[in-house]
């Protein structure tokens, strides 16, 4: 017997090649998964538009006549949206993180940017946590002026290219 295998070494080996070789493909790992902080936004996942989420607006709506009622300015605080929203990110200094902290409190366009007050300002940019400064440091509600009349000319002079 001892003769059989040193005839039959290279069927051995052979053999054992093979049976590693399918134990590999079918043992390993399918997907390479890295973790990353940067979330795509897939067009399901978009925050929704005027008139598509209706509850949404419905509680935008009750709040208006429940803060006539207290005396109080609950959702009139933010100017309206009116049109299709705009891409924030444009303006230097909002990254995909800040544009959506700035979707989830109702500011979705340029024009919203560049109406706000002073004090909504400071108020906006206290609820922003870690970019807390962000809209004086990078001069926001100006670029959002420019952005908001389409002066892109005006913006590029300014603050550089789009």
């Amino acid at each position: 017997m001892p003769a059989n295998l040193t005839d039959q070494w290279p069927l051995i080996l052979i053999g054992v090649i093979v049976i590693v070789a399918i134990l590999w493909l079918l043992l390993r790992p399918k997907q390479k998964v890295t973790l990353s902080s940067d979330t795509p936004v897939r067009p399901h996942m978009q925050p929704a538009g005027e008139g598509k989420n209706i509850a949404r607006e419905a509680a935008a709506a009750t709040s208006d006549v429940a803060g006539q009622f207290l005396n109080a300015h609950v959702h009139e605080e933010l100017p309206g949206a009116t049109g299709a929203p705009d891409a924030l990110q444009q303006l230097k200094g909002v990254g995909p993180k800040m544009a959506s902290l700035l979707n989830e409190r109702g500011i979705t366009r340029f024009d919203q940017i560049a109406a706000l007050s002073n004090d909504q300002v400071e108020a906006l940019d206290e609820s922003l946590g870690a970019f807390k400064g962000r809209f004086t440091r990078d001069r926001i509600v100006e670029q959002a002026h420019y952005l908001a009349r389409g002066d892109t000319d005006g913006y590029e002079q300014k603050f550089g290219k789009l």
